[in-house]
C-alpha cells in the first residue's frame, strides 16, 4: 500500500476539548496531513474499535491512510490501513506476520540497530525520537538530531521524526534525511487546526525539497491561446512549477493581428495581486503586457508592497505585428517605477531602441545598449538581438544571439537560428522560463541558458495553427524541463 509520511498526524484525545475527535481528524485532514495515526489509551478494545471505524470513514473520503497505534486487533477488524508498534509491544516479526503483506507496518527506533532490526523484519517506516521532547510520553528522552540523521542513513524504509515538533522548531529538522514529521500537540492543540495542519504541510515541503515552485504572470490575455497569460502559463507547466496570472487586460487576437484590448482597472488588477499574495505566494513573478501608467503603478505599488522577488520584466510595447500594447504616457511610470524593481528586463532591439531613443543595429550597439540600461534601472538587461538578422549583420551567419549585462559584465548567449515562421509569443515565453528558473533556485546566467534551450524546443515543435504567425508548440518537450 502507497503512503507518505510528510505530515504525520496523531490524535491525543486529551486536546479534543468541545470539540469532538472525529471533527478535529477532519480539519487535520483538511490542512494536509498525509497519514495519520489514531491512539487510545484509555479506551477498551470495543470503543476503540467503535472509534477506529467512525474515523477511517473520514480518513478514507481524503483518500489519507489510518493507522492504529499498538492493537492489532482494532487494526484488522477496522480495515485500517496499517498498524504501529513500539519497542516494547507487539514483535515485529510477529506483527508483520500478523498483518499480511498488504498492511502499512510502522515501528518506533530509538538507535541505529533497532532501526536495522525493524527494517530487516518488514517494518515499512520508522518513528524516530523525540527529538525536541514530549508532552505526550512521561519522561521521553530526547533524541539527537544526529542521531535522527544516523537513523534515517541506515535504512532504506522513510523515517518520520516524531516528539515535540511545531512549526517554531520543525525548522531545525532540515538536513536528518527524514521523510515525515509526526505531529501531536502541534496540530490537535491548536485553535485552529487545519491552519496548523497547513503550515506545518509548507515547512515539511520546503525542508524534504518537495515544495512546487510557484510562479506569478502578470500580463494580457490573448484569446488564441499563443501569448500573453496563455503562453506564460503553458511555460510554467513545461517547467513543473505552479503558475498563477492577475490579468491586466483582455485582448481579442489570434495569429494575424490583434483586434481589440480591453484594460482591467487598476483596482482590480491590485485586487488579483491581493488575492494570490495573501495565499500562494510566489517564488518569481513575469511581468507582460501592462497597457496604462495606473496599471503600471498599481503593479509596482503591490510589488513593494508584498516584497516580490525574481522579477522578470518583458517592457511589451508593440505587438509582433505592429500594433501598440503601451501608452505613450505610461512609458515614464515603467522606467521609473517598474523598471528597478526587477531582477531583469528583457527589451527586444525595437524595444531596446525606443528606451534608449536610439536604433540599434550592430552587435557594439547591443553591448553599449545592454550596459547604458543597466546601470539607468539598476537591474539586469537581456538584450534579444533576433531582429538584428533582419538588418543583414547575422544574416550569413544563420545564429540568434541576445546579450545580457548583469553587475557589471556582458555575456553573450549565442545560438542557431531557427527560420521558423510561427513564433507568435516568444518574448513571452522565453520571458516566463526565465522565472521558472530562478523560481527553481537557478542563477540568472543558467535560467536564460535553460529558458533559450526551452525556446528553441518549443520553435522546433512543428505547430502549425492558424492564417498568419502561428503559436509555439509549448508542450513538445515537457518532460526534458520539468524537475
Amino acid at each position: 500500500m502507497k503512503f507518505d509520511l510528510l505530515l504525520y498526524g496523531i490524535t491525543d484525545r486529551a486536546w479534543t476539548g468541545d470539540v469532538s475527535l472525529e471533527e478535529q481528524v477532519e480539519k487535520a485532514l483538511m490542512g494536509g496531513v498525509t497519514i495519520l495515526q489514531l491512539r487510545e489509551k484509555s479506551l477498551s478494545d470495543e470503543e476503540f474499535l467503535e472509534e477506529a471505524i467512525r474515523v477511517k470513514r473520514i480518513t478514507d473520503r481524503y483518500g489519507v491512510p489510518l493507522i492504529i497505534n499498538d492493537n492489532l486487533q482494532v487494526a484488522l477488524s477496522s480495515g485500517a490501513a496499517g498498524l504501529h508498534v513500539g519497542q516494547d509491544d507487539l514483535s515485529v516479526s510477529e506483527a508483520r506476520r500478523l498483518l499480511g503483506p498488504g498492511r502499512i507496518l510502522g515501528v518506533t527506533a530509538k538507535t541505529v540497530e533497532q532501526a536495522r532490526q525493524a527494517q530487516a523484519m518488514g517494518a515499512d517506516y520508522l518513528g524516530s525520537g523525540a527529538v525536541f521532547g514530549s508532552s505526550t510520553k512521561a519522561g521521553a528522552r530526547p533524541m539527537s538530531l544526529e542521531t535522527l540523521k544516523e537513523i534515517a542513513g541506515a535504512v532504506k524504509i522513510p523515517v518520520a521524526a516524531i516528539g515535540g515538533i511545531n512549526s517554531e522548531n520543525i525548522k531545525k529538522l532540515s538536513g536528518t534525511g527524514i521523510a515525515g514529521a509526526a505531529v501531536v500537540s502541534g496540530i490537535f492543540a491548536k485553535e485552529d487546526i487545519a491552519g496548523a495542519a497547513r503550515r506545518l504541510r509548507r515547512e515539511m515541503e520546503e525542508l524534504t525539497g518537495r515544495k512546487k515552485k510557484t510562479v506569478l504572470s502578470i500580463a494580457g490575455s490573448d484569446c488564441s491561446g499563443g501569448a500573453g497569460i496563455q503562453a506564460d502559463l503553458k511555460t510554467m507547466e513545461a517547467f513543473g512549477v505552479y503558475g498563477m496570472s492577475v490579468v491586466t487586460a483582455l485582448t481579442a487576437q489570434n495569429t494575424t493581428g490583434v483586434y481589440g484590448i480591453l484594460e482591467t482597472p487598476p483596482s482590480f488588477t491590485a485586487g488579483q495581486m491581493d488575492a494570490v499574495c495573501q495565499d500562494i505566494f510566489p517564488d518569481a513573478v513575469k511581468i507582460g503586457m501592462l497597457g496604462s501608467r495606473e496599471n503600471i503603478l498599481a503593479v509596482a505599488g503591490k510589488i513593494r508592497e508584498y516584497g516580490l522577488k525574481h522579477v522578470v520584466a518583458d517592457p511589451v510595447m508593440a505587438a509582433s505585428t505592429g500594433r501598440r500594447l503601451l501608452e505613450e504616457e505610461a512609458m515614464d511610470a515603467l522606467e521609473r517605477e517598474l523598471f528597478p524593481l526587477a531582477e531583469l528586463i528583457t527589451p527586444n532591439l525595437p524595444e531596446g531602441g525606443i528606451l534608449l531613443e536610439d536604433e540599434i543595429d550592430t552587435e557594439r550597439k547591443m553591448e553599449e545598449a545592454a550596459r547604458h540600461l543597466g546601470e539607468k534601472y539598476g537591474c539586469a538587461v537581456l538584450l534579444k538581438g533576433g531582429h538584428l538578422s533582419a538588418k543583414g549583420e547575422l544574416r550569413e551567419k544563420e545564429v540568434s544571439q541576445d546579450v545580457l549585462y548583469s553587475r557589471g559584465t556582458l555575456t553573450w548567449f549565442k545560438g542557431e537560428r531557427l527560420w521558423n515562421p510561427n513564433s507568435h509569443g516568444t518574448g513571452c515565453t522565453l520571458s516566463s522560463a526565465i522565472a521558472c528558473g530562478l523560481a527553481r533556485g537557478m542563477s540568472l546566467e543558467t535560467s536564460i541558458r535553460q529558458a533559450k534551450a526551452y525556446l528553441s524546443c518549443t520553435l522546433d515543435g512543428g505547430l502549425y495553427l492558424g492564417e498568419g504567425r502561428g503559436p509555439l508548440n509549448h508542450g513538445v518537450c515537457c518532460k526534458t524541463f520539468k524537475i
